[in-house]
């Protein structure tokens, strides 16, 4: 699990998408989710491209709905606060 999310991370930085790599919804453009299953699981990393020429890793989190593939508010809420605070510091 972690080498397909290095991979992932790796192609990233190559200005490139990883085929695990998917557009994050309801986010802003450059903010990707990479999706990884492990052992019957559900894990996400999601990362943002395109600030300070950099890639942020703005949270990872084992994804524990029971139904539905959509993502937790929760998990939302935390990465666009993370997001928010990453564009302050960069400014």
């Amino acid at each position: 699990m972690h080498s397909v999310c290095l991979g992932a991370l790796t192609i990233a930085a190559e200005d490139a998408k990883a085929d695990v790599a998917k557009p994050m919804q309801g986010l802003d453009s450059g903010i990707f989710e990479i999706a990884l299953p492990f052992k019957g699981e559900a894990y996400r990393a999601v990362y943002a491209v395109q600030l300070d020429d950099d890639i942020w890793v703005l949270h990872a989190f084992q994804k524990k709905a029971k139904k539905g593939r959509a993502t937790p508010e929760l998990e939302i809420e935390l990465i666009k606060e993370r997001l928010k605070r990453l564009k302050e510091m960069l400014a």
